[in-house]
């Protein structure tokens, strides 16, 4: 292997001391016989047959069996390696691929950055996808595999080199789920390249790859079987659709992937498998918790999810199908787990899910034929059977319908139940507590705490209820103060968290159990100290950690299944402050009572001003809309008063034009009968005008009439402004603020005023121009008519003179007629004369005197 490593290197060791002259001569002979041999040994193989491409193939498959079976045996000069991929020739890739993936499953990280600083090195191996020999496309994906493994530079170049469009067109080629091992190897690849990376995720959202993912689950109904391979597949398919949408995401990446899902289909075609008949067990339980992801703090992937229903007769919501399986004991572990997942992720964010959920609990709701089992009836029946798993379970999706929803932690204090025939119900609530005393499994007063700590949060109305029932607190007190095993350390924990939060969230309405009184009572029967390390046991669980972590409840065993994920944080959020409420005294509380309600009073002056000041803000886009009306109406009559203007001059033009044509005697023609078409403005533009004119004024007295009540009601806002006493600095902070905000409304308003009067003046000149052409428009209408009138009887004139011309014209004609009848000669000029009625000529002159004459 050195001697191998020395000739593809070229390594030398160069003279140290004048007697290595004879080593160093000694080395260039033995180098020169090498050659020598080397260059024998291929012309014996040409002569075989064997071309250089082949040489280089044998090469590489000599270098890849000796890296292969000796681990610690270093790389030489790696970059010649990358140099074959530029080989096209078979004999050259495939086993320069071969040996490049063995060295990087040895030598993964140095191999990466070699890699990496090389140039063009990624490219040269992203060739190999398109590869049209089968063999060397396939194991290219597997050398891409191990490029790409935890190396996230790499992974952004190999997706920026179009591998997704690759990849994904390979699994298409291959048969999508049907597809052998190549399409798990492709999978795996793309769960490398998209896993823990945003950037790529992002990439491959963008680029409409999602939308590409849909056919991978057009399975449909098979009760003929799966193969092994299309499980794996499948599971691969399902775990990539999850990689891009995991909780641990950014927000706003896994959102825009969730709503990419349910735009392309993918996240029905998700529920159809669901909801399938013939589907493998854990191909059902991985969709399920695929789903569970897709639709999680999405509220439109949440309300398509909330209207599935199973195919069914009658239809069943696939909610209820699925808590069916959850509360069944019979049911798989891996499943339960996988349906609770489900329903969280249905709650989560999700304030309309969980009213719907426990709207099923009231009376008004419930199906009095029992022909139907709800949501809320399945989650009782299993918050109250005999299956420790279904009690926990049942305990945590109900909690979950709750978090973070005052209005339902009410409504559930609604809900009624009857334990057994002539019996009167008892609530909901109380029910929980009976089952707390009664001694139940570890696993069971866990889950009904866990409930009951979440119910009782930030809800003093809750906490009252609870109070209520005398027997509640002696329970707790009873069971926090004893010197139990370490297995009843948990529950002593929790009952001091639910403990600490009737005193948190205690409003005092309850005489007896007051915050004061419940401190004194720790103090008497327990020990603030020792509570203290009570509440300490929940955090400093075993298992308390590990369901911090992950949303999913994802347990080994049921055993295991003790912590809900969002209950963590309730702790994180309530064990500081429930250890600080315990050690304070009563004037303490007292003080930061009186601070609460002055606080409570400020928010709700702050709140007051802040709904006016958001009612001014609307009443100012309202004026600065109607003034935005008003400037285009402005421009809209400026640009009228122009064109009139322009039609005026017109007018005037042709009025000239009018009294020059009408100066001129016996003219026929002229432009009189175009009259009707000299009045460039109608009647009913002006009309139209006059209108705009009076909605112009109406507008600007109601902005006027606006302005006034705003100003009223800035004047009484301003009065209103209650003075704080120097102690109260935050308050005085806020009130200045909202000073601040009402002067800024005044100098705009008062901007509003100065704009709104210039628009008056501009739009009273507008109207006094406007008048103007009217009156100049009326002057022109009265010179017109006189004018028409003129015309008129100038035309009658005419008329007559040329009944008068045809008289004569008759006449002299009669008169030739008797002159020729008399023997008078008559000249042909004469005769071509009679009718021409121009004077102007002298042979016509002598005509005429001769016809006198005579």
């Amino acid at each position: 292997m050195n001697f191998l490593r020395g000739v593809m290197g070229g390594q030398s060791a160069g003279p140290q001391h004048t007697e290595a002259e004879t080593h160093q001569n000694e080395d260039r002979i033995f180098k020169k016989n090498i050659l020598e041999i080397q260059m024998n040994q291929k012309t014996t193989l040409k002569g075989l047959g064997i071309s250089d491409s082949e040489i280089i193939g044998y090469a590489l498959d000599t270098l890849y069996n000796i890296i292969s079976n000796d681990e610690e045996e270093e790389v030489g000069k790696f970059p010649l390696i990358l140099l074959c991929f530029y080989e096209f020739d078979f004999h050259v890739r495939w086993p320069g691929v071969k040996l490049l993936t063995s060295l990087l499953k040895q030598l993964g990280p140095q191999v990466q950055q070699i890699i990496l600083v090389s140039p063009m090195g990624v490219s040269r191996l992203m060739d190999l996808l398109a590869d049209s020999r089968e063999v060397i496309r396939n194991d290219g994906v597997l050398l891409l595999q191990a490029l790409t493994r935890s190396n996230g530079a790499i992974q952004k170049i190999v997706a920026f080199e179009n591998a997704f469009e690759r990849l994904l067109d390979i699994i298409t080629e291959e048969g999508n789920s049907d597809g052998g091992i190549v399409v798990e190897d492709c999978l795996i690849l793309l769960q490398n390249l998209l896993k823990n990376n945003n950037s790529n995720q992002n990439f491959f959202k963008e680029g409409s790859y999602i939308q590409r993912m849909k056919p991978w689950f057009e399975v449909g109904d098979e009760n003929s079987g799966w193969s092994a391979q299309k499980v794996t597949n499948l599971h691969l398919m399902l775990q990539l659709v999850r990689v891009l949408v995991s909780p641990t995401n950014p927000p706003g990446a896994t959102s825009s992937c969730q709503k990419a899902m349910f735009q392309c289909g993918l996240l029905q075609q998700l529920c159809t498998i669901l909801m399938a008949t013939g589907v493998p067990a854990d191909i059902l339980t991985e969709t399920i918790n695929t789903v569970s992801e897709v639709i999680r703090g999405c509220q439109v992937n949440q309300d398509y999810f909330a209207s599935v229903n199973a195919p069914s007769n009658p239809p069943r919501p696939a909610i209820v199908v699925l808590l069916m399986s959850m509360v069944n004991e019979r049911q798989p572990f891996v499943l339960r787990c996988a349906v609770l997942y489900c329903f969280q992720c249905f709650l989560y964010k999700n304030q309309k899910g969980q009213g719907e959920i426990v709207s099923t609990l009231l009376p008004s709701t419930i199906d009095a034929t029992g022909n139907s089992v709800s949501a809320g009836q399945l989650l009782c029946g299993g918050l109250f059977s005999t299956d420790s798993l279904s009690n926990w379970c049942a305990a945590v999706a109900l909690a979950h319908a709750l978090q973070e929803n005052a209005t339902q932690k009410e409504q559930l204090l609604r809900v009624q139940l009857a334990t057994s025939i002539g019996n009167p119900p008892v609530s909901l609530l109380q029910q929980c507590t009976n089952i707390l005393s009664q001694g139940s499994k570890i696993q069971t007063r866990v889950g009904l705490l866990m409930l009951l700590c979440t119910w009782l949060s930030n809800c003093p109305i809750a906490v009252t209820h609870f109070l209520h029932n005398s027997a509640n607190v002696p329970f707790l007190t009873g069971q926090i103060a004893e010197n139990l095993g370490e297995e009843e350390q948990l529950v002593q924990g929790l009952c001091a968290l639910l403990l600490g939060i009737s005193i948190y969230f205690n409003d005092n309405s309850l005489e007896s159990y007051m915050k004061e009184k419940l401190k004194q009572l720790i103090e008497k029967r327990i020990g603030k100290e020792n509570f203290i390390e009570k509440l300490g046991f929940i955090s400093k669980h075993e298992l308390y950690s590990r369901a911090s972590q992950k949303p999913q409840p994802n347990f080994p065993s049921p055993e295991y299944m003790i912590f809900d994920h969002e209950f963590t944080k309730l702790v994180k959020e309530l064990e500081g402050v429930i250890t600080k409420a315990i050690y304070k005294s009563s004037e303490e509380d007292k003080k930061e009572e009186e601070v609460k309600k002055t606080l409570e009073q400020h928010d709700n002056i702050v709140t007051h001003y802040k709904n006016m000041i958001r009612e001014q803000d609307l009443q100012l886009e309202e004026l600065k809309q109607q003034i935005s009306t008003l400037k285009c109406q402005n421009e809209q009559l400026q640009t009228a008063v122009t064109q009139q203007a322009s039609q005026i001059q017109q007018q005037k033009d042709q009025y000239n034009l009018l009294k020059v044509q009408l100066g001129k005697d016996n003219q026929h023609q002229g432009p009189y009968n175009n009259g009707a078409q000299m009045n460039g403005i109608q009647p009913e533009e002006i009309s139209r005008l006059r209108e705009e004119i009076e909605e112009l004024k109406s507008n600007r007295e109601l902005l006027q009439t606006q302005l006034a009540e705003k100003d009223s009601l800035i004047e009484n806002l301003t009065k209103s402004i209650p003075v704080q006493g120097e102690n109260e600095s935050i308050i005085a902070s806020k009130t200045t603020d909202v000073e601040g905000r009402l002067s800024a409304l005044l100098q705009e308003t008062k901007e509003l005023k100065n704009e709104v009067k210039a628009l008056s003046e501009e739009r009273t000149a507008i109207k006094e121009q406007l008048d103007s052409s009217n009156s100049t428009i009326a002057i022109l209408q009265n010179e017109k008519d006189k004018l028409q009138l003129e015309v008129a009887d100038s035309k009658k004139e005419q008329d007559d003179l040329l009944v008068l011309l045809a008289d004569q014209d008759q006449k002299i004609l009669s008169l030739k007629n008797k002159l020729k009848d008399l023997g008078h000669p008559i000249e042909e000029e004469d005769e071509l004369e009679s009718g021409d009625q121009d004077d102007e000529d002298d042979e016509n002159e002598d005509g005429i005197k001769d016809q006198d004459h005579i």
